[in-house]
């Protein structure tokens, strides 16, 4: 039976309250593993759940700061202050939004985190009436717009990040800020300034957070980072951007071995100093996959090339299975079309790459996990 039809359980708390707070506790079960697992936590709306960190992000991201004093400039739920706090002496947590930070507040008291000092008000005002000086401030731009629904540029996102960087910059040396995995780096790097390292944060393959280290004054090569977050272990892969623009491009004919980058390596763009550095050959400039002889480790999916024929449907019938995972790279015809078009249903130990080779010409490699 439905809270909402049952008669009011709890003195002082209606049965449409109750009902949001067991939804909104059901979607942090994964998500925010201690707040599901503590008892008196207050949920705020599924909405602010839904667009908060996940603790396995937050953990990350706290790895990156140092020193005695952050502030979280947007602060929501608190999820990344929470672990920031575990780093650093003392938190200051901003939110606009006086329930949300209120609800904040009680959080941080129940999970027994006592250094974080709970500021309902707008960051960037906080930030231009305070005379501390902050060895971090982190920022994590809101991405809904009113009218447009979601957002992901910068200058879309509030506070926006493009015009009042400098006001930030005047109480820190340091700055991290989350943006949507949806922004392109280059743009990013282009709309701020003394951008010193980009991580591509990943988490069982699909990307979920890219996060900008600027620190005032740095002017030097920006280091690309990239981590994607499995169960049990952490795949992880650094270059500078300089050394992808000057790595040269090795392309070659598909030989015993294929590699599929991870998610966050193919957000990053890291695509030619991957293959120099694992010792591969890429098989087209625009594909993004790669090839060697001898089984190399990789951050990303290995296969085993057991043919490979160029792509007609006189060619595909010689693949003798009605069933096979699809990937498609650089490739004009779309996954789904491609099964209805020859018959081939999803799953099984069979994997099929429609791509390209390095003369441009459509091709088929048929592969197993290596």
């Amino acid at each position: 039976m439905s809270v909402l039809l049952k008669n009011q359980q709890f003195e002082g708390i209606s049965q449409k309250e109750l009902a949001e707070q067991l939804e909104s506790r059901k979607k942090c079960q994964e998500k925010l593993p201690t707040w599901f697992q503590s008892k008196g936590i207050y949920y705020p709306n599924k909405l602010n759940i839904e667009q908060t960190s996940s603790e396995v992000t937050a953990l990350y991201k706290s790895s990156l700061v140092y020193g005695k004093t952050l502030l979280d400039l947007t602060g929501g739920l608190g999820v990344d202050s929470y672990f920031f706090s575990k780093k650093i002496e003392q938190v200051t947590h901003c939110e606009i939004n006086q329930d949300l930070s209120e609800i904040a507040r009680h959080d941080f008291k129940i999970l027994g985190q006592e250094n974080i000092e709970c500021v309902s008000e707008d960051g960037v005002t906080f930030l231009q009436k305070t005379g501390q000086h902050f060895d971090w401030i982190y920022v994590d731009p809101s991405r809904r717009n009113d009218k447009t629904g979601k957002v992901f540029l910068l200058k879309d996102c509030f506070p926006d990040l493009t015009l009042h960087l400098d006001i930030i910059l005047q109480k820190t040396s340091n700055v991290l800020i989350k943006t949507s995995p949806l922004l392109d780096i280059k743009q990013g790097i282009s709309e701020l300034k003394f951008v010193k390292e980009v991580h591509v944060l990943a988490t069982q393959n699909e990307v979920k957070e890219l996060l900008f280290v600027i620190e005032k004054g740095y002017e030097g090569d920006i280091r690309i980072k990239t981590a994607n977050i499995l169960q049990g272990q952490k795949d992880e892969f650094h270059f500078n951007l300089l050394e992808e623009e000057n790595a040269p491009l090795e392309l070659g004919e598909p030989s015993t071995y294929l590699y599929e980058p991870n998610a966050a390596i193919l957000k990053s763009g890291g695509f030619k100093i991957i293959g120099n550095v694992f010792q591969l050959q890429k098989l087209h400039p625009h594909s993004h996959l790669y090839t060697s002889a001898k089984l190399m480790d990789f951050p990303g999916r290995r296969f085993k090339i057991n043919d490979t024929f160029p792509y007609s449907k006189k060619t595909l019938k010689s693949f003798n299975a009605s069933k096979a995972n699809i990937t498609t790279r650089n490739f004009p015809i779309a996954v789904a079309e491609l099964r209805k078009k020859h018959k081939i249903s999803d799953g099984g130990n069979h994997y099929l790459f429609f791509t390209k080779n390095m003369e441009g010409d459509l091709m088929v490699l048929a592969c197993e996990k290596a």
